[in-house]
């Protein structure tokens, strides 16, 4: 693929608004996970998730996730400095999952339960597709749109499409992002399963127990890295390759070689003329289930060797943000790259000797990485690898 500067972050994350409080909250290894407060947990057995503090900007008329969407997206395209005129031809690309279901579901839960407390009926607001029509109306962004429902890479794959959108010269801007909040059908889904542990989650410690969630939006500014030198745009780092591979395995369980794992991290680097030696830096999927932490460690092995690739997992403080994660992580991979700081692995104390890797044990390290990689795969094995390079 051709090479795509990076120019604008926004973040709206467990940590508070904003890129500043995000990387703040990364870098210094800082927990996010906590007791819910969205949703009734009475009875389950986890009771913590990583919600975003405080009042959320934005109309109350609008769902939360539209809300965490719309602040991450203004906060990028200022820091980008996109201004009106370049709105008109940028296109908008949404990696979602849940929509506005949370308001649906406090819709439904009254009305199965008789209340008389008048609530406004969900209707488009409720469905994924509706956070690319609120960014693109409100913010004046008129070109291509589009909405990506890839699971838990849905963040991952609008960058990946958007990449593309700029490289093939079809936009001159795109802003690509993933968003998602806090569900009951998401934490009563994955309780059910008994994916979820009672405490933080520990991603590649040996006594992990399962995944923590969370909620949140990223979005990022996409351009020509010439067309950025051009008007003197700040470049955080370009995103010069993707892979993208389904395993066809399971409806849920991801190939338990790694197979299609492995061969999106090889597409990413074979797309972009990369070696593998050349990557310094993985932010791992590292969900911190058993299964998926130890397969994509091996597919990890498999293309990188052991050893000299650093590894964390910022769902460690951030949780598992469903389809914002990509999306979030990108920015953190884009951030270490940048400030030549790797964002930590909270929480582990005991590492998996099954994983063969440095996973920056709870606290950042300093180091100069030149290419690193984003993992995030999906369920049922849809699997997305971004490949960033350091600015000039």
């Amino acid at each position: 693929m051709k090479p795509v500067a990076i120019t604008g972050l926004g973040v709206v994350s467990p940590f508070g608004a904003g890129v500043k409080a995000f990387w703040e909250g990364l870098s210094s290894g800082v927990c996010a996970i906590r007791p819910i407060t969205l949703i009734d947990t009475e009875g389950f057995r986890c009771r913590i998730a990583a919600e975003v503090p405080g009042p959320i900007a934005g109309s109350a008329r609008r769902s939360r996730a539209d809300r965490l969407a719309l602040a991450a997206a203004r906060e990028a395209l200022d820091d980008a400095g996109v201004d009106r005129g370049d709105r008109e031809d940028a296109a908008v690309i949404v990696g979602a999952v849940g929509g506005g279901m949370l308001e649906a579901e406090a819709w439904h839960w009254r009305r199965m339960r008789g209340s008389t407390e008048p609530v406004p009926r969900p209707l488009a607001s409720s469905f994924p597709s509706a956070h690319a029509d609120v960014i693109g109306s409100t913010l004046g962004l008129t070109g291509p749109r589009e909405t990506v429902v890839t699971a838990c890479s849905s963040g991952a794959a609008s960058l990946a499409m958007a990449a593309d959108l700029v490289g093939d010269g079809v936009v001159p801007v795109a802003l690509a992002g993933g968003v998602d909040a806090l569900t009951r059908i998401c934490f009563m889904g994955f309780n059910a399963l008994r994916l979820l542990d009672a405490a933080p989650c520990r991603p590649f410690d040996r006594d992990r127990r399962g995944m923590s969630i969370g909620e949140g939006a990223a979005f990022v500014v996409l351009e020509d890295p010439a067309r950025a030198r051009a008007r003197g745009a700040r470049v955080y780092a370009e995103l010069v390759g993707y892979g993208m591979t389904g395993d066809a395995f399971h409806v849920t369980s991801p190939h338990p070689e790694g197979e299609g794992m492995a061969r999106a991290m090889r597409i990413a680097l074979q797309g972009a003329g990369v070696a593998a030696a050349s990557v310094g830096y993985a932010n791992a999927h590292g969900t911190a289930t058993a299964q998926n932490d130890r397969i994509e460690a091996r597919a990890m092995r498999d293309v990188f060797g052991e050893g000299g690739l650093l590894v964390s997992s910022t769902k460690s403080m951030i949780g598992h943000t469903m389809a914002a994660a990509g999306t979030l992580e990108a920015v953190a991979t884009v951030l270490a790259v940048s400030s030549e700081l790797v964002p930590p692995t909270a929480q582990l104390e005991t590492p998996d000797p099954e994983i063969p890797f440095d996973c920056v044990p709870r606290v950042a390290r300093e180091a100069t990485v030149e290419f690193a990689i984003s993992n995030s795969f999906g369920f049922g094995g849809q699997n997305v690898t971004l490949l960033f390079k350091r600015a000039a």
